[in-house]
């Protein structure tokens, strides 16, 4: 194969993945002079940041003052157990604030409070009305908003390609292979750094929120260039995912419904949530249904109710519901805003509901409740980075957004992952642009570039293989039943050992030999991703005995004192092999640890 028959294109930083945190890291790098190209899988603007309906989460205090970054930060830390990077979350209070006002700036049109500032929301686990939102579409403004900025910047948006794998020279990022999904050809982009804002790896689940493009690409491409991940054991199921129709099993349903009001039924029409408040949660939530309907008619100073509680504790309510004979019909919960707040009300604030359940369930919930139930939404863990820089291991490669770990921890609050994009967006950005200076473009090792083409074309070329679609479904099978949303030790093995044999049949399937137009071979390159990401998932599960956050341990149930001391790590051998470890965490910054351990009295008479 002759290389230089390849289109190449080269720029000073490629940004892949075109969600709030890739465009936002492209904004910064081309803001700074710099030749800045995205590429995108899909098209610009179908990202997955427009799911996240209910809004972004900033201490603006706009609805209630007493709100400031400090509070934000503590309830960050106490949502996400205790293991979220101490700095990461400290950086995201303090700037999240700034973000959202610049994002105004450039044209985002957020709902109002009375008074003409930005409105706020509750969100599940936040203290105060945190969440800047525009109705229930807070994630598509914030894309529109910013790809509307991002176009006049000089980017190269590069749309409908898919990156392969990085390319390395002497241990430092050089670039990347990449195809055009619409005619199968490749192309090698060089640059001096690479930021991976790819999003997640959802689609390794039978029922997920995620759609198509959600395949871990970040994760498989990171860690086999060597890159560590951490905190993988740390999967988000969103206690509310459409369960009917099968068509859109999983679908989200936003939680501004029930920041809005909405509340949790059984089958009996009692209102369980209230069963299920941990104890350390008693003193900050609603502990009777009076106590959460003084919430419900504005009382600022009522407790939290119930069904906000984090969503790992709603999400495991649900489901033990659903197990002793209390579930829907459909096997979920009812979710009712209808007997809560007037139809117009409804309308108004939760527009993309009311019509997704119109259209999709012929369900009008300013009628009748939903069915709602739990579905795999959100990676905590990701590449690991650095806390201020947002670069990997590896020198040259940066990743911020859903792919990169260390901000949220063990569970991730709602409304922290839209500020977590822009904050962390404009970090790498910045990171990568400061990396680069002073470097030129490396030259690209040709046996490798090579490497990565054939392993791509080998699908096509095969005589016969395994269906990539049927090892796909295979693959979700074994994640849904052996890594799901309660785990053992002896499942968590099973699922390994099922890995393996997957492993196996990914590394044979065969595509019809035409790279046009072809969604067999495109669905056989994201296996090696999604396999890579479902491995790592399941041996850092193994790894932690205790459950806490996102991952629930049956064999190992509650919190143990020993899971603050430790990170699970994941890193590719020398032998190619996946190696999980546990690695000390280093002890917290007394200031933070103040703040995140302080009263909230104290917290609220500050200015921050």
């Amino acid at each position: 194969m002759n290389i230089s028959e390849i289109q190449t294109i080269e720029h000073d930083v490629l940004v892949v993945g075109a969600g709030g945190a890739g465009i936002r890291a492209a904004i910064e790098c081309a803001q700074q002079g710099l030749n800045t190209g995205m590429l995108s899988k899909s098209l610009l603007g179908k990202a997955h940041t427009v799911m996240a309906e209910g809004g972004m989460a900033a201490a603006l205090g706009n609805v209630d003052k007493r709100d400031n970054w400090k509070i934000h930060f503590r309830d960050t830390m106490r949502g996400g157990k205790f293991l979220s990077q101490w700095r990461m979350a400290e950086l995201h209070a303090q700037q999240a604030p700034d973000r959202v006002r610049e994002l105004e700036e450039w044209g985002a049109v957020f709902d109002r409070t009375p008074e003409g500032l930005i409105s706020q929301r509750n969100f599940g686990g936040h203290r105060y009305p945190r969440l800047a939102h525009v109705g229930d579409r807070t994630g598509l403004e914030m894309i529109r908003t910013l790809q509307d900025f991002c176009v006049h910047q000089g980017i190269h948006c590069h749309m409908e390609c898919t990156a392969l794998d990085l390319l390395l020279n002497d241990g430092e990022v050089c670039g990347l292979v990449a195809y055009w999904r619409e005619t199968g050809r490749f192309v090698i982009f060089r640059a001096k750094a690479v930021v991976f804002a790819t999003g997640g790896g959802g689609k390794a689940w039978k029922i997920t929120s995620n759609s198509w493009e959600y395949s871990g690409d970040g994760f498989g491409m990171a860690y086999r260039a060597g890159a560590e991940l951490i905190d993988m054991e740390f999967t988000q199921f969103h206690p509310t995912g459409m369960v009917w129709p099968p068509s859109v099993r999983g679908v989200l349903v936003t939680e501004g419904v029930r920041g809005d009001g909405g509340v949790l039924l059984n089958n009996k029409g009692e209102r369980f949530m209230f069963k299920y408040i941990p104890e350390r949660f008693a003193s900050e939530t609603a502990d009777s249904e009076e106590e959460a309907n003084r919430w419900l008619d504005g009382d600022k100073d009522a407790r939290r109710p119930p069904e906000l509680l984090t969503r790992d504790v709603v999400a495991k309510a649900i489901k033990k519901e659903v197990e002793e004979g209390r579930g829907s019909p459909h096997g979920g919960a009812f979710l009712d805003i209808a007997s809560r707040r007037p139809a117009e009300f409804i309308k108004k604030k939760l527009p993309s509901m009311y019509h997704q359940f119109k259209e999709l369930a012929e369900v009008d919930i300013t009628k009748e409740p939903m069915e709602v139930g739990p579905t795999l939404h959100y990676f905590m863990g990701g590449i690991r980075v650095d806390h201020d820089t947002q670069a990997s291991t590896v020198p040259g490669l940066f990743a911020c957004g859903e792919c990169a770990g260390g901000m949220h921890g063990a569970n991730r609050l709602g409304g922290n992952s839209l500020s977590d994009l822009l904050v962390f967006g404009k970090l790498a950005g910045a990171g990568a642009a400061n990396y680069i200076k002073g470097k030129s473009l490396k030259a690209v090792d040709e046996k490798q570039a090579t490497a990565i083409i054939r392993s791509a074309t080998d699908i096509l070329n095969r005589e016969e293989g395994p269906n990539p679609f049927l090892v796909h479904e295979d693959l979700q099978a074994v994640m849904q039943t052996n890594v799901g949303i309660v785990r053992t030790g002896e499942e968590l093995q099973k699922g390994i050992t099922e890995l393996q044999r997957l492993k196996d049949d990914a590394a044979k399937v065969k595509a019809h030999a035409t790279s046009q137009y072809n969604p067999g071979w495109n669905e056989a390159i994201d296996l090696s991703n999604l396999i890579v990401t479902a491995e790592a998932v399941a041996r850092s599960a193994l790894l932690r005995e205790e459950s806490r956050g996102g991952h629930t341990r049956v064999d190992f149930e509650g919190e143990r004192e020993e899971g603050l001391t430790y990170n699970v790590v994941v890193k590719r051998n020398a032998k190619g092999d996946m190696d999980a470890r546990r690695e000390k965490r280093p002890e917290p910054p007394k200031a933070l640890a103040d703040i995140a351990y302080a009263n909230l009295e104290d917290l609220e008479a500050q200015n921050g």
